[in-house]
């Protein structure tokens, strides 16, 4: 199975060598706060390629939360998930739900949050061949659904990183659409200054000891806005991103 979307993957890059389909350009790391590209983009509706999406074209007032890795499994946060009704999508690394899938099937019971795919080791893909970039989205997509009965259809690159060969790939490994985002939230070696929120960003958290604090301060801006957090992949169908 995995050697045949492997070699579909590599002649599909063949034919990108030769011209057929333009390359969308690199998306910045994790770290870097905002991804690459202007906010109302989404890259690449080209050849039946997956878009890359940093920002939600929508008149309505929405923010999207989204959730990264998920090693640390902070009580409090899934508290705040649930009793605040906030939706969410959660792009996790199937290591680091394994040891304590409950935390993640108990949002999901809630029905307010989505699993989706964010590769099995966490590496830049643009830097992988064809089998490793297989491996990597494939095997992530097919450990999830094993574990929480869903096969994930979004896929979040690793720092952002993406070209038309991991959009290949991506799109063999059955995802409809690579999310990036518009800020970063995420608390690294400091708290990042706050932004002012527009309709259809997308916002970037990360499961740390501080994903509290940094959600309570995307919630704060998103309100000072006027915007209200919504659920991911009915809006990308609605702006007709996604099939």
């Amino acid at each position: 199975m995995w050697r045949s979307r492997v070699v579909l993957a590599a002649l599909a890059s063949l034919s990108l060598a030769l011209g057929v389909v333009g390359t969308a350009g690199a998306v910045g790391g994790e770290e870097a706060g905002q991804a690459a590209g202007s906010p109302g983009a989404a890259s690449g509706r080209k050849a039946g390629l997956p878009p890359v999406v940093s920002h939600v074209p929508t008149d309505e007032k929405v923010v999207f939360i989204t959730i990264d890795d998920g090693w640390v499994h902070d009580p409090a946060v899934a508290q705040t998930l649930v009793d605040r009704r906030i939706p969410a999508s959660l792009f996790l690394l199937p290591g680091a739900t394994s040891y304590d899938t409950q935390y993640f099937t108990g949002l999901l019971e809630q029905g307010r949050v989505s699993v989706e795919n964010h590769t099995v080791n966490h590496p830049d893909l643009t830097t992988l061949d064809a089998a490793g970039k297989d491996a990597e989205v494939c095997g992530a997509g097919e450990r999830l659904a094993a574990a929480f009965g869903r096969e994930p259809k979004l896929l979040r690159p690793p720092y952002g990183a993406v070209n038309d060969d991991v959009r290949l790939a991506a799109k063999a490994c059955g995802v409809k659409a690579l999310i990036t985002w518009t800020y970063d939230f995420t608390t690294w070696s400091e708290t990042p200054a706050t932004p002012q929120l527009k309709s259809g960003d997308i916002v970037l958290l990360h499961f740390t000891p501080t994903l509290g604090a940094d959600l309570r301060r995307a919630l704060d801006a998103a309100k000072a806005s006027g915007l209200k957090p919504a659920a991911l992949m009915p809006h990308l169908k609605s702006a007709g991103l996604v099939p």
